[in-house]
């Protein structure tokens, strides 16, 4: 059950990161509106991060959550803010996965 909450409080750290990349591409009332949905997505992801990590590995949790968030935000960074996804990014971010699974997978 745990582990979800990590698996979804990464979610929340992708769309923080999505929304900070809004703020800058926007002004006036739309930015506040996309700094809003920040704050509230920062809230959310750091709160299940802390639930999960009270019988989480502080170690393993964190390292999962920041790698769903990096990951996560290199392919919405790809797919919405039209970023290159040249080779060696997309080599690393699938070692990234690999290294995510592991951690999750030697956790216990």
């Amino acid at each position: 059950m745990n582990w979800l909450l990590v698996i979804i409080g990464g979610v929340f750290e992708v769309l923080f990161a999505s929304c900070l990349g809004k703020v800058r591409q926007t002004s006036g009332t739309e930015m506040y509106l996309w700094f809003a949905g920040f704050l509230l997505s920062l809230v959310v992801s750091m709160g299940l991060l802390m639930k999960a990590t009270q019988t989480l590995p502080i170690g393993s949790a964190y390292a999962v959550w920041t790698g769903i968030g990096a990951v996560g935000s290199v392919i919405v960074g790809i797919i919405i803010f039209k970023e290159p996804a040249t080779f060696w990014r997309l080599l690393f971010i699938t070692t990234l996965i690999g290294s995510i699974v592991g951690l999750k997978a030697v956790s216990h």
